[in-house]
């Protein structure tokens, strides 16, 4: 199994940014899939869920109405669209594969996302 984040920058305030997670070495369409976020200093904090279909997805109350996460099943890769970027939302950024609810098995490296002006 791997997954691979690309995408992160460093953005200004009110930016946006599309993260991807390519993934391989599993059937990736029957996997529920998420975004983890680490802040500096921070413990790690979930993002978003999106199940194996794509047809169901769920957010933190933090970037709720500014971040999408969606998945190409026939690209085996998962994408979040940030928008509406804060401060906060700096963090280094992680996929990873959700076998049940908050239960991840699999990791990538992460790609980080800074959000300064």
């Amino acid at each position: 199994v791997q997954l691979v984040e690309s995408g992160g920058g460093v953005v200004q305030p009110g930016g946006s940014l599309t993260l991807s997670c390519a993934a391989s070495g599993f059937t990736f369409s029957l996997y529920d899939m998420s975004w983890v976020r680490q802040a500096p200093g921070k413990g790690l904090e979930w993002v978003s869920d999106i199940n194996s279909g794509g047809g169901s997805t769920y957010y933190a109350d933090s970037v709720k109405g500014r971040f999408t996460i969606s998945r190409d099943n026939a690209k085996n890769t998962l994408y979040l669209q940030m928008n509406s970027l804060k401060p906060e939302d700096t963090a280094l950024y992680y996929c990873a594969r959700a076998p049940g609810d908050y239960e991840y098995d699999y990791w990538g490296q992460g790609t980080q996302v800074t959000v300064s002006s």
